[in-house]
């Protein structure tokens, strides 16, 4: 039986600072501390109240955000930073986020994360989405912001876990819920090793209400320096590729590489239908640019069907980066994506899983191997690249 440590529960009235869980308080691991976990509360600024959990497993360190959403601010592993220069530097309590500002994008306010959930009713580009009737009659209207609720809602129970077999866990639980607007439950659990340079999040969204629910739910994963530079280049196995819009076509015939900072350049993003390989899951892979490490992301298709490329090489003090996203959907307005039938309806106490890995390469020939790992799955097949938006993937 794994050894249990709960750091917070609203319920019970437990919040945990004081705790470090580590070798010399469990009996696992090097006597002389090789891991630990422990979480703290941030004072002051706009970050006052955050909650952070600090991992450490003796190779990457992770710091995971009950206050928002279970997300992961940054990490680094053996050394190497495992983040993006966002310009929001510090963690953001959601309630300095309006999500309502600036015609519906103010989430972009608190966003700084190395993994932001986007879901869980919806998630994607501003605007009113509309619901019909099969007779064609309008039910109802209403305006989602940017990337939906989950960011910006704090979890209400953090347990920690830890097996004799090196494994720790972190599970968050947190509620999406209104009254007359729905009600589902996100439990997000973070899974590594001792001495791992990777790790594993499985989420499972539960519809508590007594009537169906729709559910979208994309990941940005996001990276900078060091893996992100001028010529580094993105890998993925994909059976098509298709800019979002007329600005990402124009770069279109270098999607998969990147350039160096460019002041005011605007974003381009790229859509892909993935392949899985034998064990149901992809690999998308962000290669540094001599070759020396890179990052890869690994989902199930099944329950991951499509992915968004985030290009955002403008200047490094507007925040550098690109996201490598795996979603349920695409970042389509909901009314849109509903229309394709890329949207869940997840029935009364149902519940709907989201599986996805990620892993760190630092040494040349890990990183080929991450590459041949893609080119594995892609097989002989050469994959469609767009030159204009796909009408059924893009709204734009």
């Amino acid at each position: 039986m794994p050894k249990s440590f709960t750091l917070l529960n609203v319920d019970r009235a437990i919040h945990d600072t004081e705790t470090i869980i580590d070798a010399p308080s469990t009996g696992i691991g090097r006597s002389d501390g090789d891991w630990s976990v422990r979480m703290q509360r941030l004072c002051g600024g706009l970050s006052d109240g955050v909650d952070v959990i600090w991992l450490d497993n003796g190779c990457t360190k992770l710091a995971i955000l009950p206050t928002r959403g279970m997300g992961v601010w940054k990490g680094s592993v053996a050394g190497v930073p495992l983040e993006w220069k966002s310009p929001v530097e510090r963690p953001v309590n959601p309630a300095f986020v309006d999500q309502m500002r600036r015609g519906g994008i103010g989430w972009l306010d608190g966003f700084n994360e190395l993994i932001c959930r986007c879901g869980l009713s919806w998630h994607g580009a501003p605007g009113t989405d509309v619901i019909k009737d099969a007779a064609g009659n309008v039910v109802s209207e209403q305006f989602l912001p940017l990337h939906g609720r989950i960011a910006n809602l704090a979890a209400h129970e953090v347990k920690v876990y830890i097996s004799e077999g090196g494994e720790i866990r972190i599970v968050g639980t947190i509620d999406e819920c209104s009254m007359f607007g729905g009600r589902l439950r996100l439990t997000s659990t973070l899974t590594t090793y001792i001495g791992s340079s990777s790790f594993e999040i499985s989420d499972a969204v539960q519809n508590l209400g007594s009537s169906a629910a729709e559910v979208e739910m994309l990941y940005h994963c996001n990276f900078g320096r060091p893996f992100l530079g001028e010529g580094s280049t993105f890998h993925i196995a994909a059976e098509e590729i298709a800019p979002r819009d007329a600005r990402a076509s124009e770069d279109v015939a270098t999607w998969e590489t990147y350039a160096g900072p460019v002041s005011g350049y605007a974003e381009q993003c790229y859509l892909a239908k993935p392949i899985a390989g034998e064990d149901g899951r992809s690999t998308a892979v962000l290669k540094s640019a001599d070759a020396s490490m890179a990052v890869a992301i690994r989902f199930d298709t099944a329950q991951l069907p499509w992915f968004t490329l985030w290009k955002n090489t403008q200047a490094e003090e507007d925040g550098y980066c690109t996201g490598l996203e795996p979603g349920s959907s695409f970042p389509n307005l909901r009314m849109f994506e509903r229309e394709q039938g890329r949207v869940i309806s997840l029935g009364s106490k149902q519940e709907v899983k989201f599986e996805f890995s990620v892993s760190v390469a630092l040494a040349e020939d890990d990183v080929a191997s991450l590459v041949a790992e893609v080119d594995e799955i892609q097989g002989g097949t050469v994959p469609v690249v767009h030159a204009q938006p796909k009408g059924e993937w893009s709204a734009s």
